[in-house]
């Protein structure tokens, strides 16, 4: 019988090799920016055309490569950073196993131009599908520009699972920002089509996160700092205050190499316990410092995934520094057992001359002698508020009666409004039997339809009505603006204003009006008559952050994903308290929607309790 098994071309294992470790735009992004860094360069320039798909470069001023080592670094498991299994347990670089710049070029067409310091030339390589077309020297600066074109144009399936330009160039930005907050000390630029999105110089990590995300950072920033045998932490959390609705700038790096650890997101919310409800998420920035040999990053083929050795203890350990951080500046309570509070003595003014206290004591003084005693100011209040206590009670029965009265004929009158309601907005099948709604725990609504008790869900409710009309404006641009009196400017983070350029069609048949002044403003001139009452920033931020961290959940149109982000952001919430009416008119709008029972996501809105359920309940 003849042999089967034979060894893949080298053309065809890179490709394979490709799937796992470029599987996007932003991964080749990521494995150049991570060679620039090991590459010791102070400078870095990204740039993009077409979100990567057409050309990817970036120019580094690192130490650049000899011509041998250029074409090597193209061979696969070809690495200058590990020699030996035991180096897997001690790396201080991004990259090591050599794989990167085998796979780019095995699915796009590459030139790299690099030059030592102290060479004369430099070298020039041009490859396409693992193929080297050309190497010859060439006149360059120090350091390396690698440029990656037509990426995946030998894989037109790969190709075509792209999503669009503004997706892809998302991605794009959230890994140039894992790469570029953490190495605050480099300089680092990005080009998307020829137009700046960063430049950014280097400074502390606190001036880099201001750079990346506004100055507004600057005074919404937690210092959190903390070194034990174990585990260094240095970094910041935000303020309660500024906490959001869904995850937003989270960052944990690990020996500055960002990393995606649940465990350790879920240390930094339990600091935060009692400051934020269960709806709230801090945003931080922490990078921990590990011994190399207590970690393994050789898990995961992007490496963002890290195994440690003492997890409990780091977890523990994150936990309390953050809470110190917050105790320290005065944001959350804590108890100084240090000072002893006797000694707290309040400081003089200068020169002043410190004064012996003297007791002063009334030796004709008898508490016992009512008759005797000094009549006090204090005294007269007391009898002053106790004969003011005794006159509310004057006429007590005939005032309790009149407000009885009162609030018998309110009951009537909205008995009547209730019923006219539903008999004019319902059909017989969907007549609501009882004549008033219940809210329960300011989160369910309680009502009757025939002989079933309904529990409806406020928040979802409301968000179903808002999905449909939303949806309905966008289908046919005719969504009502309320147009400001004082137009308002709001500030976006870069990856925020490049999300708008995609959106803006959209959102704007909702009702928003807005034009962009430079790069990253706004001025909004309108907004639709749904968030009218709340304020435009939030409501902006809220938009986005709810179409950025919820369209994983379905694979659904753009339009309908707006629309599921704009009912979200403007939907009454659970914990709001709603009076008869507006219960008795949101239970009115859910039963004339398309569907009332569950939202786009599949959770439901009505749980439905018939009588024979509850006399089973009973053992009737």
């Amino acid at each position: 019988m003849a042999d089967i098994i034979k060894l893949l071309p080298d053309a065809v294992a890179n490709q394979i090799a490709a799937g796992e470790v470029v599987q996007r735009p932003a991964s080749a992004v990521k494995e150049l920016l991570e060679n620039a860094i090991d590459a010791g360069a102070t400078s870095i320039s990204l740039s993009i055309k077409d979100a990567g798909k057409t050309l990817i470069q970036v120019i580094d001023n690192g130490q650049g490569m000899s011509d041998t080592d250029a074409r090597l670094s193209f061979e696969r498991h070809a690495t200058s950073k590990i020699k030996t299994a035991d180096d897997l347990f001690n790396l201080h670089t991004k990259g090591f196993r050599g794989e990167a710049l085998a796979s780019i070029a095995a699915i796009a067409q590459v030139e790299l131009k690099t030059k030592k310091e102290n060479a004369e030339l430099g070298s020039k390589i041009s490859i396409e599908g693992s193929e080297i077309k050309a190497q010859e020297a060439c006149s360059c600066a120090k350091g390396t520009t690698f440029s990656i074109k037509n990426l995946f144009y030998n894989v037109p399936a790969r190709r075509n699972f792209l999503k669009s330009n503004s997706v892809e160039s998302k991605h794009i930005i959230d890994e140039f920002l894992r790469v570029a907050l953490i190495h605050h000390n480099i300089a680092f630029s990005m080009y998307n089509d020829g137009n700046e999105v960063f430049n950014l110089n280097s400074g502390s990590f606190r001036q880099r996160i201001v750079a990346v995300f506004g100055e507004k950072y600057n005074t919404k920033l937690v210092p959190v700092a903390e070194q034990t045998d174990i585990v260094t932490i240095e970094g910041f959390v935000t303020k309660p205050e500024f906490a959001k609705k869904t995850r937003g700038e989270q960052y944990f790096f690990v020996n500055s190499r960002f990393i995606k650890n649940a465990y350790l997101n879920h240390a930094v919310q339990n600091a935060f316990d009692q400051l934020l409800n269960k709806e709230q998420f801090p945003s931080y920035f922490l990078n921990l410092s590990v011994n190399p040999s207590k970690i393994d990053i050789n898990i995961h083929p992007t490496k963002t995934e890290i195994k440690f050795e003492d997890e409990r203890a780091i977890y523990a350990i994150i936990r309390t520094a953050v809470k110190q951080a917050l105790g320290k500046f005065n944001i959350a309570p804590t108890l100084d057992f240090e000072q002893e509070k006797s000694f707290d003595i309040p400081l003089s003014k200068y020169k002043e001359e410190v004064k012996i206290p003297t007791i002063r004591v009334n030796p004709n003084f008898n508490p016992f002698d009512k008759e005797k005693q000094p009549f006090s100011p204090s005294q007269k209040t007391i009898n002053k508020n106790a004969t003011s206590w005794e006159n509310l009670y004057d006429n007590f029965e005939q005032n309790t009666t009149s407000i009885l009265e009162a609030q018998s004929a309110i009951n009537e009158n909205t008995t009547e409004k209730t019923e006219h309601l539903f008999a004019s907005n319902f059909d017989e099948d969907t007549v609501v039997k009882s004549k008033t709604v219940v809210q329960i725990h300011q989160k369910f609504i309680l009502t009757q339809l025939n002989n079933k008790h309904l529990f409806i869900d406020q928040q979802r409710g409301h968000e179903r009505v808002l999905f449909e009309q939303f949806l309905t404006h966008l289908e046919n641009g005719n969504g009502h603006s309320q147009q400001l009196l004082f137009p308002e400017t709001i500030e976006l983070s870069n990856a925020d204003a490049e999300l708008i350029k995609e959106i803006e069609p959209d959102i704007k048949k909702l009702g928003f009006s807005f034009n962009a002044i430079g790069r990253t403003a706004f001025i909004i001139n309108g907004v639709p008559v749904e968030l009218s009452n709340q304020p435009i920033q939030r409501s902006f931020e809220n938009l986005l952050e709810q179409f950025k961290n919820h369209q994983p959940e379905l694979k659904l149109a753009q339009q309908e994903r707006i629309a599921i982000a704009m009912a979200r952001s403007a939907s009454i919430k659970s914990g709001q308290v709603l009076s008869q009416e507006e219960m008795l008119h949101l239970v009115e709008q859910l039963f004339a929607c398309q569907m009332p029972y569950s939202l786009p996501n599949g959770k439901p809105i009505i749980i439905s309790l018939d009588i024979e359920n509850l006399n089973q309940q009973f053992n009737y």
